[in-house]
């Protein structure tokens, strides 16, 4: 029975008072029973885990594939409208954005109509999230890149982008599967975008059983070391780099795209080295899609409220810049590049190759915890806005499945999209028939309009992934607020920002994740611990230095150390305890030697051989206070190390006549105690419910204490 001895003790009112005593009983508590060993938990959970009954069987499928559960339950007259109407708007403004993205991701445009339609279509099955739109991500879309690009150097083949090759050969489609040890006995099977797309499917299938493995093993707490603030940073860092990418082609420049570490740095650098052979046609288009594409954005998103669908403005100067490069023959007389061949229908399926899978598994993991952290937060995010429940263990499941499954049809890695999502929220969408829709647009391109495409130029791709970056470019803007609010998550978020755009983005999200972990154990390392005062009239407690007209209780000092004590701030524990209350017990205990050896030899040189016993207790001036209580409502936990020197400054003060009570001690921190033998037989008073509990019986203890000693 675990026993808090508030106060047993007499207080004796002075004289004049009425003739009051207060009387403290003993306050018992009575532990839960133990749960079972953790055999016993294992058996059972083994048993629960591997029964089969019909009603287990239906509860797992229904839960695997949620389509099951909602579409039964779809009402038709309510929310066809609105999701036939979100699936269109999102298709078109999606079918340039895969167009654009497929240049960041190293590969050919058709690719990323490829990933857009597969991604919607799986997320459709095994989705929870009614609003999310799933597909390419700008982001995500540049690590892959940046993987590729290594990978086709290793291969043999030249620097030039893969999405600058047109494929001239069916057959170079076909032999996506074979990797080119031999770049010139293999050229004719698969040439460099053959490899660039054969080196991205098989990232994405990596990417893909990595979610699925922490959805099974149910893992996604991974994602809580991934901050928002650290998210925000990370997406503004690697915008930069995106913008470094699509730099090259907004010139018109035909350099080779760098990589690895201080690639923003080493691009730049070799931009300005080329500059002068500036592409003029490119960079009037890219200007002038600016000032199109801008200022309609900037309207869309100050109107978003008055227009029922947002204007599709990259598809209108896609059309418009296609027709007058073909027209103009812009490629032949100025030589811009252009977006070339764009197939019609699909592509055979085929396998990832194997033999990559050792070369891009470390580079899967960054990818896959972006992944799914970015879609995880945009899911529950928008399922609070709109008071319904998604199951994040089955999300990861379904971005898993959105990169498994089409990486046997020459796809690369997608997660959720926030603007895409807040589009497709804002024009009426209620479920994923909207996603369905989305992809019968896709569909329509793929099978019919996509080789109209073909004398569109790249500057103008680029464009338009720039003008994408803006989000997360204005966040900017929101860093005098974020200071306000936090200092830290805003320090979080400038050296996650640095780290992804001027070494690389892999690296800046480890960086992040350290800094922030870092900055946790910096919290707890030197917490606030302050002295409390009493709150007149009331039993409560608080700080002395954030506020006013707080009383103290004469000879009782209370100390709340706002951190768990364990070995990494135990050191600032006790020199923090000494600074408050002024005394260092180790010193002041060699203080009182020493003034007592001196004052012995005084009286040795003054009664000669008459010696007498110098009581230290008299040796120097008493101290101010008799008591600490130690306020430990803000320790969550105590390791050896923490108990030790709990122990240590208990034991410390003793020895100068100044006793340390415990006050307010979670259950935790009690069994801590217990099991470190903290307790003394007779000492159990050291521990109190609360801290008034505590002062009182201080109070009451030395008020009968001096009575007792004047009689």
């Amino acid at each position: 029975i675990a026993e808090f001895n508030n106060v047993h003790s007499v207080t004796e009112m002075p004289e004049g008072d009425d003739a009051k005593c207060s009387f403290h009983h003993r306050m018992f508590l009575e532990p839960q029973e133990k749960k079972r060993s953790l055999k016993a938990l294992v058996v059972k959970q083994a048993k629960k885990t591997c029964s089969c009954t019909p009603a287990k069987v239906k509860d797992y499928v229904f839960s695997f594939f949620p389509i099951l559960q909602w579409l039964p339950k779809y009402k038709p007259r309510e929310y066809l409208l609105g999701d036939v109407m979100s699936g269109v708007i999102v298709g078109v403004l999606l079918v340039p954005q895969s167009i654009a993205y497929s240049l960041l991701a190293g590969q050919e445009p058709v690719y990323g109509l490829y990933t857009s339609f597969f991604a919607s279509i799986i997320y459709f099955i095994f989705g929870t999230s009614r609003h999310i739109s799933v597909g390419i991500f700008g982001v995500i879309c540049l690590m892959v890149g940046q993987v590729v690009d290594r990978e086709i150097q290793r291969a043999g083949y030249d620097l030039e982008p893969a999405a600058l090759s047109v494929l001239t050969d069916t057959a170079a489609y076909v032999n996506t599967s074979i990797s080119p040890v031999n770049r010139t006995s293999q050229k004719e099977l698969c040439d460099k975008s053959c490899y660039a797309i054969t080196v991205g499917a098989t990232m994405t299938f990596i990417a893909g059983v990595y979610q699925v493995a922490m959805g099974f093993f149910q893992v996604g707490f991974v994602s809580v070391y991934l901050s928002d603030s650290l998210l925000s940073g990370f997406v503004t860092g690697a915008s930069f780099t995106v913008l470094t990418s699509q730099a090259k082609y907004l010139l018109g420049l035909d350099i080779p795209r760098s990589s690895g570490i201080g690639s923003l740095i080493a691009t730049w650098v070799n931009i300005f080295r080329n500059i002068h052979k500036t592409n003029i046609c490119d960079v009037i288009t890219s200007f002038l899609c600016f000032l199109v594409l801008i200022p309609t954005k900037e309207l869309n998103e100050h109107f978003k409220s008055k227009l029922k669908a947002p204007v599709p403005v990259e598809l209108v100067v896609i059309v418009a810049a296609t027709l007058a490069s073909h027209f103009g023959k812009l490629r032949e007389t100025y030589g811009s590049s252009v977006a070339g061949h764009i197939p019609t229908g699909f592509l055979p399926p085929r396998p990832p190759d194997w033999n990559l899978i050792p070369k891009v598994a470390l580079d899967a993991i960054p990818i896959a915890i972006i992944g799914f952290a970015i879609t995880v937060s945009l899911s529950e995010m928008f399922a609070k806005k709109h008071g319904y429940s998604v199951k994040a263990n089955q999300e990861m499941y379904a971005i898993g499945f959105c990169n498994i499954i089409p990486s046997f049809f020459h796809c690369f890695t997608t997660s959720a999209a926030l603007a895409k999502t807040l589009v497709k929220e804002s024009t009426g969408c209620r479920t994923q028939i909207s996603g369905m829709v989305t992809s019968l647009v896709i569909l329509l391109v793929l099978l019919v309009i996509a080789p109209l495409f073909y004398s569109l130029q790249k500057c103008v791709l680029a464009v338009i992934t720039v003008v994408n970056l803006r989000g997360a470019l204005r966040k900017f803007k929101d860093l005098p607020k974020m200071w306000h609010l936090s200092r830290v998550d805003t320090v979080i978020w400038l050296v996650t920002m640095a780290a992804s755009a001027l070494i690389s983005t892999e690296i800046g999200l480890l960086v992040g994740v350290c800094f922030s972990m870092l900055c946790v154990i910096f919290r707890t390392q030197r917490p606030e611990a302050p002295l409390l005062g009493w709150v007149a009239e009331s039993e409560t407690y608080e700080s002395l230095s954030a506020y006013k007209n707080l009383q103290t209780k004469p000879g009782i000092v209370v100390f709340r150390f706002e951190a768990p004590l364990y070995y990494i701030n135990k050191e600032c524990f006790k020199s923090t305890l000494y600074k408050q209350t002024g005394v260092n017990p180790v010193w002041a205990k060699a203080a009182k030697k020493k003034a007592a050896k001196r004052m012995l030899r005084e009286k040795e040189v003054d009664s000669g051989d008459n010696q007498t016993n110098i009581s230290m207790d008299f040796v120097s001036e008493p101290l101010e206070f008799h008591t600490i209580v130690i306020d430990c409502c803000a320790v969550q936990f105590l390791d050896t190390a923490g108990i030790r020197t709990l122990k240590e400054v208990c034991k410390d003060y003793s020895e100068i006549d100044v006793q340390v009570l415990l006050a307010q001690c979670n259950p935790s921190v009690r069994s801590s105690l217990i099991r470190g033998e903290f307790f003394k037989e007779g000492e159990d008073h050291l521990l109190f419910h609360s801290v008034h509990q505590a002062v009182d019986f201080a109070l009451g203890a030395q008020g009968h204490g001096g009575t007792s000693a004047s009689k």
